[in-house]
């Protein structure tokens, strides 16, 4: 039998954990009614469009921070679930412009009459939808299984991927004849819905399907990295062998999370892809993938929404920045990142925690240990010892 004392701490906690969830859901639905509602008033369509690329951007900066921050597993080639993701949409929109039994315009200039066999599962819009993620994903898993069953970690598993990069770059730049190479598949004139998705009002669609498609990835990895299976894969990234020896399989748990953070970046492909009107190969160069990460570790690993922060503050940057300063705003960029790694090591989110965050639990009137650890750990639960329990 548990003694009083030991039972009205739990309960205590409990009750701030609850009411921690009930203020972050309010957050996450006044941020949503902000951008969908109050943002289209103010900002131009050209204005919302960008904001609509940075969200979607902002997605696949979630599945980076699933993996890196919280598993510790870098990864510098996401950049190849992102563009797949991305083709899978642009081959359904290219088909769906069509009239029936007319095949794609580029294909013609390369000599080809009838449409290769992996583009017709495409003409399906409900077959489009379930490869938008599950391509991306099963590649991942393929790839993440390659490499995790060898042990390979570290530096040399970003090393991998990024040469996995390179293979996917080249491959998809000289396949002319079936995706039209370096020139890629333009979206902006396609049909969708019966109307042109460069259209105002299609570009509105599409930019709140990016917010509510960020909300559930959000609460996807939310509700992953806040129980169990987010606590085993801490574990992974704090103590790999210790994990093993503990008699669990590292490897599972990487290759499933890895599978997720691909699923992730290929959402975020597709919708990337319908706001800026084109997908090519060059969403595969090192450099973009290289700026996923940055995105995270400028607004501050195993936080989440650090990552969604970041990848929106950097892009609205860059943006202002290359237009009032078009010859020297590399110089800038270049700054930002430099104040962040040697001022802030913990990203935005880090700093703002450690030093506004008691302040904040106090106004809130949550429990000391409600708030989040930067390093994505959660508090110690309450263990019931011999000594506080009664016979």
């Amino acid at each position: 039998m548990v003694s009083e004392a030991t039972t009205q701490p739990r309960v205590a906690v409990k009750a701030s954990q609850k009411r921690k969830f009930l203020i972050e859901a309010a957050v996450v639905i006044a941020i949503a009614l902000i951008l969908i509602v109050i943002m289209p008033l103010f900002l131009s369509g050209f204005r919302l469009n960008l904001l609509g690329r940075f969200l979607a951007l902002a997605i696949v900066a979630l599945g980076i921070d699933l993996i890196w921050g919280f598993t510790g597993l870098l990864s510098l080639g996401h950049g190849i679930f992102f563009a797949l993701g991305g083709y899978a949409f642009a081959m359904y929109l290219e088909l769906n412009t069509l009239p029936e039994g007319r095949i794609p315009e580029f294909f013609g200039l390369y000599g080809v009459t009838e449409l290769p066999w992996f583009w017709q599962p495409f003409n399906s819009f409900p077959f489009t939808l379930i490869a938008i993620f599950t391509i991306p994903a099963i590649v991942a898993g393929l790839l993440g299984y390659l490499v995790f069953r060898n042990r390979i970690r570290g530096v040399y598993f970003s090393i991998l991927t990024q040469a996995a990069l390179v293979v996917f770059f080249n491959f998809f730049n000289g396949q002319q004849k079936l995706i039209n190479g370096t020139n890629g598949l333009k979206t902006s004139t396609s049909v969708f819905m019966g109307q042109q998705v460069g259209t105002d009002g299609m570009r509105m669609f599409f930019y709140i399907t990016t917010v509510v498609a960020l909300i559930a990835m959000y609460a996807l990895c939310r509700w992953l990295t806040s129980g169990r299976f987010g606590r085993m894969l801490v574990a992974i990234r704090d103590d790999e062998n210790r994990v093993r020896f503990s008699g669990y399989d590292p490897t599972a748990f990487k290759v499933l999370v890895f599978a997720v953070s691909g699923a992730i970046a290929g959402i975020a492909g597709a919708l990337y892809t319908v706001q800026s009107g084109i997908i090519s190969p060059q969403v595969m160069d090192i450099a973009f993938s290289i700026e996923m990460v940055i995105w995270v570790a400028v607004g501050g690993r195993a936080t989440l929404v650090g990552a969604i922060l970041g990848a929106v503050l950097v892009n609205m940057a860059r943006s202002l920045l290359s237009e009032r300063f078009p010859d020297v705003w590399l110089f800038f960029q270049g700054a930002l990142f430099l104040i962040v790694v040697t001022a802030l090591p913990d990203g935005i989110i880090g700093w703002g925690r450690s030093t506004f965050g008691p302040t904040i639990s106090n106004l809130l009137g949550l429990a000391p240990t409600d708030v989040p650890y930067t390093d994505g750990s959660e508090p110690a639960p309450i263990v019931e010892t011999p000594e506080y329990a009664e016979k």
